[in-house]
C-alpha cells in the first residue's frame, strides 16, 4: 500500500538507456522510495448518502473519513459537486472547503448548498437524481491530491480497490417511492463481477413479489453460469432503499452466494422514477458493484 502514496510529478522525461551497461541501480527514479510522499482519505463510515426530496433544502448527506496514516499530513480538504460523476476537473461544481480536524472529521452537504454550488434553484433538485462529491486533499505543505493524481482511473487499484478503503468521492441520491414497473432492458455502466461489459444490454423483471425486481436474467451470465435459484431484490416503497438476503444464485465452476453488502443486507438503491438500479453485492464474500440503467 506504501508504494502507491509515493507521486512522481514530472511535466517531461526522456530517459535514454543503453544496452549492456549495468547502470540501472544508479536511477534515482528506480526506487519508489525516492519519489514524494502523498497522502488520501480513508473511509470511517457514511453518514446518510440519501438526500430526502420532502426536505431537499435542509437534508444532509455525508462521510466520515480520516488519513492514511502513513500520509503526508492534511491541512483541509475541498469538497467539490457533479451530476456527472466524471474525473473532468471542468465538471466539477466548488462546494466548500473542510478543515481536517483528525480521525473522524465529517464531510457534510446540505441539499441548500448541493443547489448552491451547481448554480441552480434548490426545486431542479429532483428525486430519482444521482450527484457526486469528490475530494481534494490540501496537505501542510501545501501539496493537493485527488482521484486525478492516482494514476488509477478507475481500475481497480487504489481508488475502486476494495481492501484500500480510500475515499476520493462519494455518491450521493435523491430518494424517491419505488412504484414498480421496472421490467425492461437496461444498458450495463459497471460490472465488478465481470459477468458484463459496459454497455451491455440485458434483461430486468419485476417481482416475483410487490416491491422486488428479479435479476436471474443479469447473474449469472448465460455464458459463464446457470442459475441455482433467482437473485431477488427488495426495495422499500418509500425510498428505492434495496436489499438482498443471502441467495445462493448461480453454479460457475462452483455455486456462488450473492448478498446486499451492507449491514442487514441493504444492497443499493432501485429508482423507478428514472430506472436506475446500483448495488453493492457481495459475491463469494467478496464485494461488487452493479450499475444498470433502464433503456
Amino acid at each position: 500500500m506504501k508504494k502507491i502514496l509515493y507521486i512522481l510529478s514530472v511535466a517531461t522525461l526522456v530517459i535514454i538507456i543503453h544496452s549492456c551497461k549495468k547502470k540501472d541501480s544508479l536511477n534515482v527514479f528506480s526506487d519508489y522510495k525516492n519519489l514524494g510522499l502523498g497522502s488520501y482519505l480513508t473511509l470511517d463510515k457514511n453518514i446518510n448518502l440519501n438526500l430526502d426530496y420532502a426536505h431537499i433544502a435542509t437534508s444532509t448527506v455525508g462521510i466520515q473519513v480520516s488519513q492514511y496514516p502513513n500520509g503526508q499530513p492534511i491541512d483541509h480538504i475541498n469538497l467539490y459537486a457533479t451530476s456527472t460523476g466524471s474525473y473532468d476537473t471542468t465538471q466539477w461544481h466548488f462546494v466548500k472547503s473542510v478543515s481536517y480536524t483528525g480521525p473522524g472529521t465529517q464531510l457534510t452537504v446540505t441539499g441548500t448548498e448541493l443547489a448552491t454550488a451547481l448554480g441552480v434553484s434548490i426545486g431542479s433538485l429532483q428525486p430519482g437524481s444521482v450527484y457526486t462529491f469528490y475530494t481534494r486533499i490540501i496537505t501542510k505543505e501545501g501539496y493537493s491530491f485527488d482521484v486525478n493524481t492516482t494514476g488509477d482511473n478507475g481500475g481497480g487499484g487504489l481508488v475502486t480497490g476494495a481492501y484500500y478503503n480510500s475515499v476520493f468521492s462519494f455518491t450521493v441520491y435523491i430518494v424517491c417511492p419505488f412504484t414498480g414497473n421496472m421490467t425492461g432492458t437496461y444498458k450495463v455502466l459497471r460490472d465488478d463481477w465481470e459477468d458484463w461489459s459496459p454497455g451491455d444490454l440485458v434483461q430486468v423483471t419485476d417481482g416475483p413479489g410487490t416491491n422486488q425486481i428479479n435479476l436471474s436474467q443479469v447473474y449469472p451470465n448465460p455464458a459463464y453460469g446457470s442459475v441455482i435459484n433467482p437473485l431477488i431484490v427488495k426495495i422499500d416503497p418509500a425510498s428505492g432503499t434495496a436489499t438482498i438476503p443471502p441467495t445462493k444464485f448461480g453454479q460457475y465452476s462452483s455455486a456462488y452466494t450473492a448478498e446486499g453488502a451492507g449491514d442487514n443486507d441493504v444492497a443499493g438503491y432501485v429508482f423507478s422514477c428514472t430506472g436506475y438500479i446500483t448495488l453493492n453485492i457481495l459475491i463469494g464474500g467478496d464485494p461488487y458493484k452493479l450499475i444498470l440503467q433502464k433503456q
